[in-house]
């Protein structure tokens, strides 16, 4: 289970160019390190993140073993209607967080 902390507005104007910001707490390894007996750690790294409003893909991002530790996202949309953001956090060994957000349209 992984802690998620996202800040976007409850209520936007209709139109206008919202900020959402998403902080995931996730251990990454990369899978080249070695452990304290020599043993290369296996690798655990978030792959993917996407948002969607209302079913609606409006990011998505790759990530790689070079992402940090508890990785920040943060990125802008355009608020048209009210609805759920829906963020989804997924990664190694079956790893998936989700998080939902409903905002506001006025």
């Amino acid at each position: 289970m992984a802690n998620i902390l996202v800040n976007a507005p409850k209520t936007a104007k209709r139109g206008a160019v919202i900020e959402i910001k998403a902080l995931i707490m996730h251990q990454m390894e990369t899978g080249f390190r070695p452990g304290p007996n020599g043993q290369i750690l296996p690798r655990n790294i978030i792959e993917h993140f996407t948002a969607t409003w209302d079913d609606a893909e409006i990011f998505s991002m790759e990530m790689s073993p070079a992402i940090s530790a508890n990785p920040f996202v943060s990125f802008f949309a355009v608020a048209s209607e009210s609805g759920t953001l829906h963020l989804r956090w997924t990664g190694d060994h079956g790893f998936v967080a989700e998080e939902k957000v409903a905002i506001a349209v006025e």
